[in-house]
């Protein structure tokens, strides 16, 4: 396989090429409300596209969608995505070149209390999505996002490449596993790349996970809850110190899946597939190591461990191979782990201490991406 053009080392020459790619199209963002889906928008906002999202709404007013006024972005459908007639409806109305599916329940431990919601969530609604994919009478590109926990993971040293097997211990990482096995089906089924030039379809999943950065306001999730203890001077808890973890900047998987949307435009049938995206091996630590480089750069605070055995079961050690990413997209991370961790406690600071400077502290982000 011949990876794609150009490299990202040359970072603005990047952005040109994604503009290049972007700008004008329209895309279709499920999830545009939640907290990737947000950062999402607003980097295909400051590309050009023409951008319609589909999600519930927002649940806080402190939400990442709210802040940088997301509805200025884009359209929004506000609706759940398990109504199979009206998503049909939205993606036939818009008529979409690019669809980036985000929407989920993706939280781990709220899977253990919702598991029928948390299945019916990921995998129905993403085959009435790919229904509605499949209706279209027009060329098509989507990128469909799952997870690090796709896989059956038995907790060795060994990091996963996109050829392991896939499995799930808990609702939310068998859901996405079944995903993955659905839109296996259908790009064999419908969207088969060797009749590619009969349907116009191409699909490809991208899979990240532990993913940090500013406006993440979820419940059991490390960096939010640190940022919320810090905000009030309070000390962290933490469940799983010692659960190894890939931390990546919520930039970096997103500027991957971009760049995947760009490499399957140009070669529908080669690239379509899944790829890893996540940091490099060394980015790869504990979460205790985690909470304190959070509080150095806080620059005060503590945390206590919380031991418990009623904790439902969380894999303690997860590793992603991207080697794949790297040279077939030819795409690379561009900030550390030591980065990302300073630059999403920069976000929180700048929101507890200006608020109304967010907007601008978040475009600035992205900018320093291509700086």
């Amino acid at each position: 396989m011949e990876s794609a053009s150009s490299p990202l080392e040359n970072m603005v020459d990047q952005f040109k090429i994604l503009q290049q790619t972007y700008q004008g199209k329209k895309v279709f963002i499920t999830g545009h409300t939640g907290f990737k889906g947000a950062w999402l928008l607003k980097i295909l906002n400051l590309l050009g596209a023409q951008i319609e999202g589909y999600a519930l709404a927002p649940q806080t007013k402190n939400d990442l969608f709210h802040l940088i006024n997301g509805n200025q972005l884009g359209y929004s459908v506000i609706h759940d995505i398990r109504d199979k007639a009206f998503l049909i409806n939205a993606v036939n109305d818009f008529q979409p070149d690019f669809v980036f599916h985000l929407a989920a329940q993706p939280l781990v431990r709220v899977s253990y209390q919702i598991p029928d919601e948390t299945f019916e969530i990921n995998v129905m609604g993403t085959n009435f999505l790919l229904e509605a994919i499949r209706g279209l009478e027009k060329k098509c590109h989507t990128i469909i996002i799952t997870t690090d926990k796709v896989y059956e993971n038995l907790e060795s040293s060994i990091a996963f490449n996109e050829f392991d097997r896939l499995g799930g211990y808990d609702p939310y990482s068998a859901s996405k596993a079944c995903v993955e096995l659905l839109v296996d089906a259908y790009r064999k089924s419908f969207f088969n790349p060797d009749q590619y030039s009969i349907h116009q379809k191409s699909i490809a999943v991208a899979r990240a996970g532990n993913v940090i950065g500013g406006g993440d306001w979820s419940t059991d999730r490390l960096l939010p809850d640190i940022a919320k203890c810090m905000g009030k001077q309070l000390p962290v808890f933490i469940r799983n110190p010692s659960s190894v973890r890939p931390w990546q900047h919520v930039l970096d998987p997103l500027m991957g899946y971009l760049w995947l949307g760009k490499c399957i435009e140009e070669d529908p049938i080669t690239f379509s597939q899944a790829y890893n995206f996540g940091p490099l091996p060394e980015d790869t630590f504990t979460v205790e190591a985690m909470v304190k480089k959070a509080i150095s750069y806080w620059g005060e605070g503590s945390y206590e461990i919380v031991s418990s055995n009623e904790q439902p079961h969380e894999a303690q050690l997860l590793q992603l191979d991207i080697s794949k990413a790297i040279h077939s997209l030819n795409w690379l991370p561009k900030f550390s782990a030591d980065q990302s961790i300073k630059m999403t406690i920069d976000w929180y600071k700048c929101f507890y201490a200006q608020p109304s400077k967010i907007v601008d502290f978040t475009r600035n982000q992205i900018a320093s991406f291509f700086d």
